[in-house]
């Protein structure tokens, strides 16, 4: 069964025509890209497939169910998301930030135990930001804040990833930490989104693209059968160089 599946959706992006309907379908183990210029619609169409935003038109369906049929407790422990920048709620240490991830688990008024915190304490590690557990997560830099936001997920413990822009404010060590991290949860079962800038990534990690244009439009498919010079160019207006390296492409943009 899919993760994740759209049926002829149109995201409701502000004065701009409907543009190509999505019917796509997330399977187990699938790494997915979106790539495309500002603008575009990446942000919106994660919100419109987390439930944040509804959609012109279109259904979304998740493991099978209608989106908008499951309560959002339901939709919680099954699908986490990522967002884009993080915003500081209430002060709150890193540790308890990460904790939050449990919160779809337990019943209300239930507080974590003992195996709740020792999930959110490996995520802490695993995101490099274990020894950060007692700061407070307004001291934090974009990066740390970033990968505490991933572990926080990793928490969670969704069937299904969806993540806008993950290696935001990372360096190039911890960047290769998350994709790794991403496609690995892939590999156990789950399906992974994310909307990415950096062709570059996308050509190394994601196995599956969908291409959306500021006017609507989308193309989707392989990695192989998306990843071509012309149709990058025309997605970016920006002519491309490419080569390869280490058996993937990679994308250089040209003055």
């Amino acid at each position: 069964m899919s993760r994740l599946e759209t049926r002829e959706l149109v995201i409701d992006v502000p004065r701009r025509d409907d543009g190509r309907a999505l019917s796509l379908s997330l399977e187990p183990g699938q790494v997915w890209g979106v790539l495309g210029p500002n603008g575009a619609g990446k942000t919106t169409l994660l919100h419109t497939l987390a439930g944040l935003r509804p959609p012109r038109r279109g259904e979304v369906r998740l493991d099978g169910q209608p989106l908008a049929s499951l309560g959002r407790r339901q939709v919680a422990q099954r699908l986490g998301l990522v967002f884009q920048d993080s915003q500081d709620g209430f002060p709150a240490t890193v540790r308890e930030t990460a904790l939050i991830g449990r919160h779809p688990w337990l019943s209300p008024w239930q507080m974590e135990g003992g195996a709740d915190l020792r999930l959110a304490e490996a995520a802490l590690s695993r995101l490099d930001v274990g020894h950060l557990a007692d700061r407070l997560v307004s001291t934090l830099s974009g990066g740390e804040r970033q990968r505490l936001a991933i572990a926080t997920i990793l928490t969670q413990a969704p069937r299904l990833w969806l993540a806008d822009e993950p290696t935001n404010h990372l360096d190039l060590h911890h960047q290769t930490a998350v994709m790794s991290l991403l496609t690995e949860q892939a590999a156990q079962g789950r399906a992974v989104m994310m909307c990415l800038h950096d062709l570059n990534l996308a050509a190394r990690w994601c196995d599956q693209l969908l291409l959306m244009y500021p006017d609507g439009e989308a193309c989707w498919g392989s990695r192989e059968n998306m990843l071509v010079p012309e149709a990058l160019e025309r997605l970016y207006d920006q002519r491309l160089a490419t080569a390869e390296i280490d058996g993937a492409p990679v994308f250089v943009a040209l003055r």
